[in-house]
């Protein structure tokens, strides 16, 4: 009997791994599947079970048993040997927050979103103002430090990074000047060079990019906007200083610089300053997104724009085919309103706080520079480590690592430091990838080149 209920479980494996059965996919009733298949009772019982134990199938009480979405993760376990051969085993480049219970309070929330009635509503086309009701709450998502956005000011996008991409492109002509952190976002690197606009590094300190610096880079040749990440930075999780955004306001309001403010991680500290857009409103563009609030293949993007600049950055939208899906912003409103983002929100503050514990126990004595709010942080190699060595050495124990010459811009030197993303694996698996890091370190480089 125990042979029998295999070979069932491994045809409804094979039914699922060649897309006859879908993620989502309900199972028939234990007794139907055992009358379809000829089959006891208890056996379909076992059938089930053995398709919950390999990571195929969910059972959810009261409502039944599902195809499951994706396999769990499986928690890897760091090697001493070389890496397998299709990549390393932690990948701490990647940095998706993702927290137990999350995606049972945002099945709850679109429950009501699937009725017929309000689904056909939901898949029509959306402007790039998206709806009344998403506008209402985007404004009370993206209100920090006392400040709270018009919502007739705020614009959706596809995903956070089309909002910076639209961003960048209504105030930046191609050919023409972004200042950026001398160690910037990559995705912004990209978004340049794709719109055709020269990135410009900007000196920064210990309160973020300075203000003196990005005036004379001005004065040397015009710049059309400055890219800033004031709450968190990404990747040395700096937090501006409201004396620091004050000034730096001003700067941009006296030279006619716009600005382009992105608070995708500021969810992370809620008691951090307001944001840039509250001290120069007439020239600020605020971006951010769900993405790193829930989870990452949700892709709203939001955009609050300068009264002014409403209309040129909606066309950036529409031109760009970068606005969002109406249904997607149903989703986010639900997610919004009925308190589902607050909820996962402060999840995973909590999760940030164990996490950092892991970091201070496991890289003590490294220059480590981060935020225990943060989801990442910035490790300056002790010498006579090479960035580019030690994360090939890195992977080779089974850890993939950001090097720093993805975050420097030019003229700056590629830095000897890494960003390790902190979000993604289990504490476990974090926990010995750290140690496995710190180990890695004190040995040195091969030769002690």
């Amino acid at each position: 009997m125990a042979r029998d209920y295999r070979q069932v479980a491994d045809r409804i494996a094979a039914d699922i791994a060649a897309g006859r059965l879908r993620p989502g996919d309900r199972l028939p009733a234990q007794r139907a599947f055992a009358r379809r298949h000829g089959i006891a009772n208890s056996t379909a019982i076992r059938v089930y079970g053995e398709l919950v134990r390999r990571g195929l199938a969910v059972g959810e009480v009261g409502r039944g048993t599902f195809v499951r979405a994706a396999p769990p993760s499986p928690g890897h376990a760091l090697a001493e040997e070389p890496a397998a051969p299709d990549g390393p085993a932690v990948n701490l480049e990647l940095n998706y927050p993702v927290v137990a219970g999350q995606s049972e309070l945002m099945a709850r929330s679109l429950a009501g979103l699937l009725r017929p009635d309000v689904l056909e509503a939901a898949t029509r086309p959306a402007a790039a103002d998206g709806t009344p009701a998403a506008r209402e709450a985007a404004g009370s998502l993206l209100a920090r430090g006392g400040w709270r956005p018009d919502p007739a000011r705020v614009l959706f996008a596809g995903n956070g990074r089309q909002a910076i991409a639209a961003a960048v492109a209504s105030f930046v002509r191609p050919g023409g000047r972004l200042g950026v952190d001398a160690l910037t976002y990559p995705l912004v690197k990209a978004v340049a060079e794709r719109l055709g606009v020269t990135l410009v590094a900007i000196a920064a300190d210990g309160d973020g990019l300075c203000p003196d610096a990005l005036g004379a880079a001005h004065r040397g040749a015009p710049l059309g906007a400055v890219y800033v990440q004031p709450t968190l930075h990404n990747p040395t999780a700096v937090t501006m200083s409201e004396e620091r955004r004050e000034r730096l306001a001003e700067v941009c309001a006296r030279s006619g610089i716009g600005v382009v403010e992105d608070t995708t991680w500021a969810f992370l500290a809620p008691d951090a300053p307001a944001p840039l857009a509250a001290h120069a409103p007439a020239r600020t563009v605020l971006v951010d997104s769900l993405s790193k609030r829930l989870a990452p293949g949700l892709t709203t993007g939001f955009l609050v724009a300068p009264g002014a600049h409403r209309d040129p950055l909606a066309d950036a939208l529409r031109s760009g085919a970068w606005t969002a899906g109406r249904f997607n912003l149903e989703a986010a409103t639900r997610w919004i309103t009925d308190g589902t983002v607050a909820a996962v929100a402060a999840a995973k503050r909590r999760d940030t706080a164990a996490r950092h514990r892991l970091v201070r126990s496991r890289l003590a004595g490294f220059r480590v520079r981060t935020d225990p709010r943060a989801y990442f942080c910035w490790w300056e190699l002790p010498a006579p480590w090479r960035t580019d060595t030690f994360v090939a050495a890195a992977a080779a124990r089974g850890v993939a690592l950001t090097p720093g010459r993805a975050f420097a811009v030019p003229p700056l030197a590629a830095p000897d430091a890494v960003r390790i993303g902190l979000a993604s694996p289990p504490y476990e698996v974090l926990s010995s990838a750290l140690e496995t890091l710190a180990r890695v370190a004190r040995e040195g480089p091969p030769g002690g080149a």
